[in-house]
């Protein structure tokens, strides 16, 4: 199955247009027949995120350190759980079992995991592609501030466009597809279970 790993918040935020956007994420990921790879907590964007998969029918693979199966309440509908030893295993973990990455709003937690991602895609330890949902502009300094890097030459200008960026999570979705050359149909898989 090609699944797609999403990093995302433990917390839900305070714009509700951020919980929707991990719904809509999470809808889009089961109806084109992917699966889905994610931090494995039932609370904040995760747990909408994971819920909206499962209720659309889709395949939810949650991968979670033991230390935090408690406190970030490891979601109990998951068809796969996978309780890992460290915040290190779980990284890699998830990174090798993704076709494709997508990011939504959150934390340290969830910049960490995205920029290891894009680290390893600009040393060439991995060629599948990134994607940033840029909900409400949320990432707006974010990107801000890479262009400030790279205008001080601490980071190449090739190396920020391994991002994809969108507010839509169809066409965010649409454009990692097409890079990482899976199927764009919509549908669930019958096989893909």
């Amino acid at each position: 199955m090609r699944r797609i790993c999403v990093f995302c918040g433990s917390s839900g935020g305070h714009d509700g247009r951020h919980v929707e956007a991990a719904r809509s994420l999470g809808r889009e990921i089961a109806v084109r027949g992917l699966g889905l790879v994610y931090g494995g907590a039932s609370v904040g964007l995760m747990g909408a995120l994971a819920d909206a998969t499962l209720d659309a029918g889709g395949h939810v693979t949650g991968v979670l350190p033991s230390a935090l199966a408690s406190r970030e309440l490891a979601h109990a509908r998951l068809p796969d759980l996978r309780i890992v030893p460290t915040m290190h295993e779980r990284k890699a973990l998830m990174a090798d079992l993704a076709d494709a990455f997508v990011t939504l709003p959150g934390g340290m937690g969830t910049l960490d995991e995205t920029f290891e991602i894009l680290t390893w895609a600009q040393l060439g330890i991995h060629a599948k592609p990134v994607g940033l949902l840029d909900v409400g502009g949320y990432y707006g300094p974010l990107l801000t501030f890479l262009n400030h890097a790279v205008a001080h030459g601490f980071v190449q200008a090739e190396h920020c466009a391994l991002i994809e960026i969108d507010a839509d999570p169809a066409r965010l979705m649409d454009r990692l597809l097409h890079k990482a050359r899976l199927p764009a149909r919509r549908g669930l898989d019958p096989d893909a279970r």
